[in-house]
């Protein structure tokens, strides 16, 4: 690295290649079309990259990073390098890449977590039951898209760890609850079945990303999920709770929907 009588840093392109982690083959790819070249060449034709040459280069890499094509990102460089609020939009937009890489990470975090759970459940657990497990996320991956599926995932990020462990408690709670209620044979009009499912409904709608488009098709393709795979999804969840059978979510959840249509007047 070299500098100049006005101090501005200059770097050949083995420095900038070491320094940033861009192969030189790559730079000069993106020399031969027109996207970063060398701001400088020494008097025996050498480049030299100047500082405006690596905030450029970075303009590339974050964009590149953000899934834009080569062809993209030369029509986005056409806006002035020294742009502060491209340069601020671009940082952004890179961050909330980043933020969402992280909570896809947390989700897959707990998705293997609860392959282990049921591993460390038993000696060896049967095949049928891992196979079970890994079907359940398949299948929730068939109706719930990527973009919905990040939705879901940011949502949990923002909730936090802690809540939605406070989440999961309560669901459970309220399935235990309502499942003794249902054993008990207890009228879906009786007023601890109904405070049950007010209490239901509240617990589902917290969950929910106050983007009412993106809630809407959130509830469809849950709904669908459940109406086509409901004893898949009951012998998956029931396989993680000792006290329950897999008959009885899809139970609960009838009794719970009658509940509703009772307080409705439907």
């Amino acid at each position: 690295m070299s500098r100049r009588d006005d101090d501005e840093r200059r770097w050949t392109i083995g420095e900038l290649a070491k320094a940033t982690g861009v192969t030189i083959r790559t730079l000069y790819h993106y020399e031969e079309i027109g996207l970063v070249g060398a701001g400088e060449r020494t008097a025996a034709g050498h480049r030299r990259y100047t500082e405006a040459d690596l905030r450029r280069l970075y303009r590339v890499r974050a964009l590149r990073g953000l899934g834009l094509s080569l062809d993209e990102i030369a029509d986005v460089l056409k806006e002035p390098s020294d742009d502060l609020t491209a340069l601020r939009g671009l940082l952004g937009a890179q961050l909330a890449e980043i933020e969402l890489q992280a909570a896809r990470l947390v989700q897959l975090k707990d998705q293997i977590g609860g392959l282990i759970q049921v591993l460390d459940e038993s000696v060896m657990p049967e095949a049928e039951q891992f196979m079970a497990t890994l079907e359940t996320i398949s299948v929730y991956e068939a109706y719930v898209n990527r973009e919905l599926r990040d939705h879901l995932a940011r949502r949990r990020a923002d909730l936090g760890e802690d809540r939605m462990k406070d989440l999961r408690a309560e669901w459970l709670e309220l399935l235990r609850e309502t499942l003794g209620h249902l054993r008990a044979g207890r009228p879906v009009g009786d007023p601890a079945v109904q405070e049950l499912s007010v209490r239901w409904e509240s617990l589902a709608s917290g969950l929910q990303s106050g983007d009412q488009q993106v809630d809407e098709r959130l509830s469809a393709a849950g709904m669908a999920l459940w109406s086509d795979n409901s004893a898949a999804i009951s012998e998956g969840v029931a396989m993680q709770i000792d006290w329950l059978e897999a008959g009885d979510l899809p139970a609960v959840i009838d009794y719970l929907q009658r509940a509703k249509t009772f307080r409705s007047g439907e």
